[in-house]
C-alpha cells in the first residue's frame, strides 16, 4: 500500500506573510458589512452605515423594520400577531411555503402548552394541524413530538428531544425560518455572506490540511473571531449602539 506523501509544513510567520498579502477592497468589506446589518435587521445601524460609507442597499430599509417586527414577535411567543405581519408584506410567502405554514402553526400549539392551556391546545391540533399532518410524515413525526409535551406537563424528567421545544431556542429558530422566507420573498439571499465565508473556509482548511500543516483558524482559539473584528473594526460603533438599544 503506498505511503502518502509528506506533508508540506507551512509556520507562522510565513502563512501570516501570507494572508496579508492577500489583498481586499474596501468596498467589498462595506458590502459585506452591510449585508450582515440587513439581514440581522439592524435598520438604524444599515441607514448610518449606508449615508458614511455611500453603500447602496438592495432592500428597502422600511422592510427592515417589518421584518423585526416579525421576530419580535415570534421571540415573545405571539404567533398570531407574526402571521398577520407576514401576510401584510406578502400573503404569498404562507400560501406557498407549506413547511413554514405547519412550523408556525406547531409554534402556536407549543406557545398554548406553555401557557398550560391544555384544552385549547387539543382543540387547535385537531382543527388546524391534524389534517396537515395526514398529508405529510414529517409533519406528522413533528406533530407527535409537539403533543408528547402534554404528556410531561407535571413532570421533571422531560426529555430533551421534546422539552427542548420549550426553549427560547425553538422561538428563534422559528424566527429564524421566517425571516429567511420574508428576505426570499425580497429576492435576498437567506444568509449572511459573512457566515458563508466562515464556512468556505472551514471547507478549505480542510481540503488544504490534506496537503499542508500549517496554522488553522478556529472559533476555539479567537482566530475566525478575529478575522470578524477585522472586517467590523471600523464598524463597530454602528453594531454596539444599536444591539444595545
Amino acid at each position: 500500500m503506498p505511503t502518502a506523501p509528506p506533508k508540506e509544513q507551512i509556520y507562522k510567520e510565513e502563512w501570516d506573510r501570507r494572508l496579508h498579502e492577500v489583498q481586499i477592497s474596501k468596498s467589498d468589506l462595506n458590502r459585506l458589512i452591510m449585508d450582515y446589518l440587513v439581514i440581522e435587521g439592524y435598520k438604524s445601524a444599515a441607514e448610518e452605515f449606508a449615508q458614511e460609507a455611500s453603500v447602496a442597499s438592495e432592500v428597502d430599509f422600511e422592510s427592515i423594520e417589518s421584518r423585526m417586527k416579525v421576530r419580535e414577535a415570534l421571540q415573545r411567543g405571539d404567533v398570531e400577531d407574526a402571521i398577520v405581519r407576514v401576510n401584510e408584506l406578502n400573503p404569498e410567502i404562507l400560501d406557498n411555503n407549506r413547511a413554514l405554514f405547519f412550523h408556525l402553526q406547531q409554534q402556536k400549539l407549543i406557545e398554548y402548552i406553555r401557557q398550560g392551556q391544555v384544552v385549547d391546545a387539543l382543540q387547535f391540533a385537531q382543527d388546524e394541524l391534524a389534517q396537515l399532518g395526514e398529508h405529510s410524515p414529517e409533519f406528522l413525526s413533528e406533530l407527535e413530538r409537539t403533543m408528547s409535551l402534554l404528556a410531561f406537563v407535571h413532570s421533571s424528567s422531560t426529555p430533551s428531544a421534546i422539552s427542548d421545544l420549550l426553549s427560547p431556542a425553538q422561538r428563534m429558530k422559528t424566527a429564524g425560518e421566517v425571516n429567511a422566507a420574508i428576505l426570499e420573498s425580497l429576492s435576498q439571499g437567506k444568509e449572511v455572506k459573512l457566515v458563508q465565508l466562515v464556512k468556505l473556509l472551514s471547507w478549505g482548511q480542510g481540503m488544504l490540511n490534506e496537503r499542508a500543516a500549517f496554522p488553522k483558524m478556529t472559533l476555539d482559539d479567537g482566530s475566525i473571531l478575529g478575522l470578524v473584528l477585522l472586517l467590523f473594526g471600523y464598524n463597530g460603533k454602528f453594531y454596539t449602539q444599536e444591539r444595545q438599544s
